[in-house]
């Protein structure tokens, strides 16, 4: 009597659904980075019934405490103009557009400098403000 071995096949790992997983992933992670804004400062915006929007292409933020930035990098109210000039060079519209992002506890004149700076250099301003 001759008893034989069972044969026992090779085990494989089904991974014809990974790829699919896999790309679905991926691009769920390319679409949420995207949606996050680097440039985040924390502010609260004065509130208006009006929405105009533009595109962002360079952003100056002005904090409570009267500090300045262009994008997520402090600067001096006197350095403004130098900071913001390569970056409106770069940009490849016809009129550049400096969105200003001011707490609403900062005073008028703070808000009008970076307009006039801004207005020197052949830009256009947008004052953003939280909708009512």
């Amino acid at each position: 009597m001759q008893i034989r071995k069972s044969y026992r096949g090779e085990s494989e790992v089904f991974t014809e659904a990974l790829n699919d997983i896999l790309f679905i992933l991926l691009m769920f992670f390319l679409i949420v980075s995207t949606l996050a804004n680097p440039n985040v400062i924390k502010l609260s915006q004065p509130k208006s019934s009006g929405d105009t929007k533009a595109k962002q292409n360079v952003v100056v933020s002005i904090d409570a405490e009267r500090r300045y930035y262009v994008g997520t990098t402090p600067i001096v109210l006197d350095s403004l103009k130098s900071m913001l000039a390569p970056a409106l060079q770069k940009e490849k519209t016809e009129i550049p557009t400096v969105v200003i992002n001011a707490d609403k506890s900062v005073e008028i004149d703070a808000v009008v400098a970076v307009m006039r700076i801004s207005r020197e250099l052949g830009a256009r301003t947008v004052l953003s403000v939280e909708k009512q």
